[in-house]
């Protein structure tokens, strides 16, 4: 008799503190738990961005030196290329600048401070391939964003060559 007794004193004591158990476990008593992820400081998408440590190179090579100028464009302006980089305008650039690069587009009307910019016009087409690879690579601040992150380093370059047909076909 008295080893069920203490039979059913452990087991009541195992099932009060089972009960316990499972109260935490379906959230019935939240307990919030300092979690180390909590407490450090975040970032969107593309806010503040880290530069690249010291005397590093990407693996992609070297895209430009500060300091140094627009880099000079190292794809070859073929057929390839151009079809390349007109998949990638259709992707990235024409919500924004239209089917014909002329500033039109879908997010256009929507857009209030700074329209997208006439990549037919004299005045984009007047620039360098470097400058427009510098432009498409960083962005300009409040008007357009960086696609560094989006398009590797020789899609960039296909897409300033296909930049460079838009003339032609104006």
């Amino acid at each position: 008799m008295r080893l069920i007794k203490q039979l059913v004193g452990v087991l009541g004591t195992l099932a009060l503190l089972f009960g316990v158990l499972m109260l935490f476990t379906f959230d019935v008593i939240k307990i919030d738990w300092v979690s180390f992820m909590e407490i450090q400081p975040t970032f969107k998408q593309m806010e503040n961005p880290l530069p690249p440590p010291g005397r590093s190179i990407p693996v992609e090579g070297a895209i430009s030196i500060p300091g140094m100028g627009a880099p000079e464009n190292p794809t070859t302006v073929d057929e390839a290329s151009i079809t390349r980089g007109r998949e990638l305008f259709v992707i990235n650039c024409q919500m924004c600048h239209g089917p014909a690069g002329e500033g039109n587009g879908t997010v256009a009307p929507f857009l209030m401070n700074y329209k997208p910019a006439n990549l037919t016009s004299d005045v984009v087409q007047s620039k360098s391939d470097g400058s427009m690879f510098l432009t498409i690579s960083n962005g300009l601040e409040g008007r357009m964003p960086a696609l560094n992150e989006n398009l590797t380093v020789s899609e960039r370059w296909d897409v300033v060559n296909f930049l460079r047909t838009l003339k032609a076909s104006k």
